[in-house]
């Protein structure tokens, strides 16, 4: 499932470098031109017009001629590579990124116009923690649909059995019925967000009520491995990671657990086990 198509294109990025196979290209050096398309949710930049909600393309541009100028290496491929695996490494908003290397002055030995070495790279996949929730209609039925949705959208996909639960907060209203879905994905916590999003209004959710009764609701509760550097965080007013309150609550702990008995979940400065979570007083 691609949820949604946002590009930048950075074209053009040129400067000499000493990459090739023969002598005389390391000694001399020759123009090398790159041009870089990433693949990254942007609908919050296009809202917020803030640049932290998107990439620096300026920083994109520097990181290109950096390589282009920087250490030689014989093939265009391994340097398409490398530059496509800075951009993954250092953007985490980029999901993918297509690198386009030019060698208009390589040593082909036929009339030609250009040489170019095209690669396209994803992130590699991180886990990730949804809970499933609905408590209008069939709940339990949409609450499997739910789950069978995401398996369209992560991979290695674990799913807990249904649970029952009383509502907490918010409007008297039904009972609802629960899951938690761990599994892996390639895709920003943006994007993925946006993409369980377009799920929930596939369900006809409508978000007028906070804590109201709702057809499907899938909250994105972890993304990375708490502690290390996958470890999305984020307490914006858009995006909150790892979930503030999903910690405090048995409908998801519980199901989690039995999703995953080896869970770890963030809880402010803390790493901690989910099994103690799911034994805890606040529980």
């Amino acid at each position: 499932m691609d949820p949604v198509s946002d590009r930048i294109r950075l074209s053009g990025v040129a400067g000499r470098g000493y990459h090739g196979v023969f002598e005389h290209e390391r000694r001399e050096g020759q123009d090398f031109v790159v041009d870089v398309e990433l693949e990254a949710e942007l609908s919050w930049a296009g809202a917020s017009d803030d640049l932290a909600d998107t990439v620096n393309y300026g920083e994109i541009g520097a990181l290109v001629l950096a390589r282009i100028e920087g250490e030689p290496y014989d093939l265009i491929e391994a340097l398409a590579h490398r530059i496509a695996a800075d951009v993954l490494e250092r953007h985490r908003l980029v999901d993918a990124v297509t690198v386009t290397v030019h060698k208009p002055q390589a040593p082909v030995g036929v009339p030609f116009g250009d040489v170019e070495v095209i690669v396209r790279r994803e992130r590699e996949p991180v886990p990730v923690v949804v809970a499933v929730g609905a408590n209008l209609g069939v709940a339990a039925r949409t609450v499997e649909a739910g789950v069978a949705a995401l398996r369209g959208l992560l991979t290695d996909l674990r799913s807990s059995t249904t649970w029952t639960t009383e509502p907490v907060g918010g409007p008297e209203q039904p009972s609802y019925a629960n899951a938690v879905v761990v599994g892996r994905t390639r895709l920003s916590a943006p994007r993925l967000l946006a993409a369980l999003h377009a799920i929930e209004a596939d369900f006809g959710r409508v978000r007028e009520l906070r804590w109201g009764p709702r057809t499907l609701d899938l909250d994105l509760i972890q993304w990375g491995v708490p502690g290390e550097s996958s470890e999305w965080l984020s307490a914006g007013p858009a995006l909150q990671l790892p979930h503030p309150r999903a910690h405090e609550r048995g409908f998801v702990v519980r199901p989690w657990l039995e999703a995953d008995p080896q869970a770890v979940a963030r809880v402010g400065d803390a790493l901690v086990p989910v099994a103690d979570l799911a034994e805890g007083e606040l529980l």
